[in-house]
């Protein structure tokens, strides 16, 4: 072989090497690219999991308080109705008002016994609070993951020689999820609570 065709061998053969590295490199950076990309699906997700799971959860503690408003109104009228049997009864004058006096008895316990294991308001609230968890958490674990994506592809864009594949095809640092203003302070749910029953 001559020089000149070493040469060409030689120059033909680091290109092909250049080429071949600029493509791993791009291909690289675009599965880094549709890793954080997936990752952004997962964050919507949890986004729209807890858009449509709160609202929901809220009427479902709101039928339950309703609920319980009327069966405590209806422990209520019960106990109404066993002092007006006790006044009943302490008014009879014949069988027949005993046994009036005592239906009102029975009645009002028996909607009484009847309404208290049904007060599920409780159980209810409980239930928004650990969905409410466990929704956050899972946005939480979302936005991480997200922003580790991030990380990874902000790293393959800005470092050489990757930066100089990232700026031939176009591809620009993405930005991750911030801690909002303020979210150092723990909030004062106190103050919302009773800004809630206004």
């Amino acid at each position: 072989m001559n020089r000149n065709n070493i040469i060409l061998l030689s120059v033909v053969g680091f290109f092909a090497i250049l080429f071949f590295w600029g493509c791993n490199k791009y291909n690289g950076i675009i599965k880094q690219d549709e890793t954080v990309n997936n990752a952004w699906g997962n964050v919507q997700t949890m986004y729209q999991r807890r858009a449509d799971l709160i609202p929901g959860l809220i009427r479902t503690v709101q039928e339950a308080g309703k609920n319980e408003k009327g069966i405590l109104e209806s422990v209520t009228k019960a106990r109404a109705g066993i002092t007006e049997a006790k006044q009943d009864i302490s008014n009879a004058k014949s069988p027949a008002d005993m046994e009036r006096a005592n239906a009102k008895i029975t009645s009002a316990f028996t909607l009484a016994v009847e309404a208290y294991p049904q007060v599920r308001s409780t159980e209810a609230y409980l239930k928004f609070q650990d969905e409410l968890t466990g929704t956050e958490n899972r946005i939480s674990t979302a936005r991480s993951d997200f922003n580790a994506s991030v990380r990874g592809y902000n790293i393959a864009v800005r470092t050489f020689p990757g930066n100089l594949v990232a700026g031939f095809g176009g591809f620009k640092t993405k930005e991750e999820f911030k801690a909002a203003e303020g979210t150092d302070k723990a909030p004062d749910y106190d103050k919302a609570w009773d800004k809630g029953k206004e």
